[in-house]
């Protein structure tokens, strides 16, 4: 272990060149944006116009490169592999999954955007006659590009490079592991570092900003339904609000904070997409989806490349550019975040669930809201619903459902989803940040959780009452552009370590063996007994260490004769015992037995087993680097248990030798 990385690990709980820089730098950028907004604004603004006017090829084959290689590990045989050992199993259901990714990912901005950019894009299309059907068809075409699956795949890149250095090679759950394959140890020394500085600083002021505007919806439909005053001294009231229930959340934890309030969303979110679906015009608008769909789908690869070289247009710089630079900048948040709740799925599923789930969710939602009001303008007369889009969009979700049956119903929803969704953002925002400041680890101090919590409310107070949003909204748009060269180059990365991942199980099945040393016959009826034993823990712990330990001690003694550095390591309260095999630069070997309980069957069961241990039986399992391996040694003799470390070991070895 360098001495780089045993510095950072007893650092971990809090890492003090993260988290000092980063606080220093956000109270610079936050001090110069309030004392010189025009200055700030004109240069981040200059840097944004000289980005895209010189790089919105690379962003733009940047974006459809991530998505063909999601798409191809979720579909390819690296979709196999597991985030996390190969025993791990995922930690949340699938509806809570669910929940999480749509929260933390662009719920907030269906709110906004969900009547808004349909609208817009059909009064104002980059091509065609304004206010026509073909119009209607392209407005919802271009949304569908903005928010389908483009946006999902930056997420998921992101998440699986970080889930799989994390949970699968053990690395820090920060976005330096990124960089691993590249740089080895260094990521924890000053290049790591900057890194998650770098990350810091985009989630803050992502977030911050998103705030400090998303108030101004908020605010706009409180003075629509309850005549609250519009202006400062209401949204710094309505920020301070939403980051005291953000910081409650994340005090609370993961578990029962952000995922109860993403639960709530999503069951607000579904009722409020039926209820518009049911009291409009419902046949319409599943044809609509249906054909939306296929459009999306038959244009993908034309829009995808679609630079409009041959007929410059400013529209893309202001939309789709815009959007793709936002979703790059907002990506180590929220990847981190879904890597953090994604442990033990495998890439497959994990792509599955990413990709298009949330994506098929998200396209629903603006078929329903985004052709609903296109058919209002365009066959039904509510002419003014653009005309206040035009204005002021903060107010386009609120006069819209002004157009249905209990619009007051509907519009109390929908206002409360959009404070949830704040919330949301604000809490899983905070709780990455501190991870971000603390070496990975989410168990911290209760001070560092309100401390990030309650920073990132106020910046944006402070940005809020003294200008300066816009502009550090610019920059942080800006700053996507040396985050997506950082982000090509770790998935790079990714792909390097996937192919010695599979390397690895093809050599296990390859490798010619020595005939390994095989059980002692036994006569059917003794096989029988043992196979109905069904042992406790005292047994399996005597097992192991009667003969499994006592195994190893002899297979360490023999490869210290070869000179190879070995240890034989136990951990007393869980009993487990390993074996370790040093191979200096290469991949070390290690060899682990673990007690490993089951709920006995019913047919073995009494009524007087009621304890829980009584219920249970155990297995002495074989763990390797990569996690469990599913079978069990209870009962095998000395020579049988070393004759399989032998085998695992020379499979080891061949593997070694494959990608060497």
């Amino acid at each position: 272990m360098s001495d780089e990385k045993q510095s950072y690990e007893l650092e971990s709980k809090i890492n003090t060149p993260v988290f000092g820089w980063a606080t220093a730098l956000i109270f610079a950028i936050v001090a110069y944006a309030v004392a010189l907004p025009e200055q700030a604004a004109s240069s981040f603004s200059a840097t944004q116009a000289a980005v895209i006017a010189n790089a919105s090829w690379f962003y733009v084959l940047t974006v459809a490169v991530i998505l063909m290689f999601v798409a191809f590990l979720g579909l390819s045989r690296f979709g196999d592999i597991k985030l996390g050992p190969d025993h791990a199993e995922p930690k949340y259901n699938n509806k809570s999954w669910f929940a999480m990714l749509f929260s933390a990912g662009m719920g907030i901005g269906l709110m906004f955007f969900g009547v808004a950019e349909p609208v817009m894009h059909f009064m104002s299309p980059p091509e065609g006659e304004p206010g026509s059907i073909e119009a209607a068809k392209e407005a919802m075409n271009i949304t569908f590009f903005h928010w389908g699956l483009h946006a999902w795949a930056i997420y998921a890149i992101v998440a699986l490079i970080l889930a799989f250095f994390a949970y699968r090679h053990n690395l820090p759950l920060t976005l330096r592991s990124a960089l691993y394959p590249l740089i080895g140890d260094k990521i924890y020394g000053p290049i790591g570092h900057a890194v998650d500085v770098f990350a810091i600083l985009g989630t803050v002021f992502g977030v911050a900003t998103s705030l400090g505007f998303g108030v101004a919806q908020v605010n706009a439909g409180l003075n629509y339904l309850f005549d609250v005053p519009i202006g400062t001294q209401s949204q710094v009231v309505l920020i301070v609000a939403i980051t005291t229930l953000a910081t409650i959340s994340v005090v609370t934890g993961l578990d029962k904070g952000i995922r109860r309030l993403s639960e709530l969303n999503l069951v607000l979110a579904v009722g409020l997409i039926l209820l518009v679906l049911v009291l409009g015009p419902t046949v319409y608008l599943l044809q609509m989806f249906v054909e939306n769909t296929g459009n999306y789908l038959s244009d993908i690869v034309g829009k995808t490349f679609n630079l409009y070289a041959y007929d410059p247009k400013e529209w893309l710089g202001g939309w789709t550019l815009f959007y793709w630079g936002w979703w790059l900048s907002w990506s180590p948040f929220v990847g981190m975040f879904i890597a953090r709740i994604s442990r033990g799925r495998t890439i497959r599923q994990f792509v599955m669930g990413v990709l298009f789930v949330p994506a098929g969710f998200t396209l629903a939602w603006m078929t329903v809201f985004g052709n609903s009001a296109i058919d209002l303008i365009l066959n039904q007369g509510v002419v003014h619903l653009g005309e206040v889009i035009g204005q002021d969009s903060s107010l386009a979700l609120f006069v819209f459902l002004e157009q249905f049956p209990f619009s007051a119903l509907l519009s109390m929803l929908a206002m409360l989803m959009i404070v949830v969704f704040f919330v949301t953002s604000a809490d899983s925002g905070s709780m990455v940040v501190n991870m971000l400041a603390s070496g990975g680890e989410d168990d911290t101090p209760l001070w560092q959780r309100v401390y990030w919590a309650a920073l990132l409310g106020v910046v944006a107070v402070v940005l809020l009452i003294a200008g300066g949003l816009s502009a550090l909204q610019t920059v942080t748009i800006a700053s996507a552009l040396p985050f997506s060269i950082i982000l090509m180059v770790a998935s790079y990365g990714l792909l390097q370590a996937l192919q010695v991942d599979l390397q690895k199980k093809d050599s296990q099945l390859a490798a010619i063996l020595a005939p390994r040393v095989t059980r002692n016959p036994v006569s059917w009826d003794r096989r029988l007994r043992n196979m109905m034993q069904f042992p406790r823990r005292s047994h399996v712990n005597r097992f192991i260490d009667d003969v499994v330990e006592p195994a190893m001690e002899l297979m360490a003694n023999e490869l210290r004769k070869q000179t190879v550095d070995v240890e034989v390591r136990r951990e007393e309260d869980t009993n487990r015992v390993a074996l370790e095999v040093a191979h200096g630069e290469e991949i070390d070997f290690v060899y682990e037995v673990r007690p490993k309980d089951y709920l006995r069957p019913a047919f073995v069961q009494t009524d007087e087993e009621v304890d829980d241990e009584d219920s249970k039986y155990f297995r002495a399992e074989v763990h390797l680097t990569e996690g469990g391996q599913d079978y069990d040694i209870m009962g095998w003799s000395r020579d049988q248990v070393l004759g399989d470390m032998l085998d695992q070991y020379e499979k080891h070895l061949h593997f070694l030798h494959v990608v060497r």
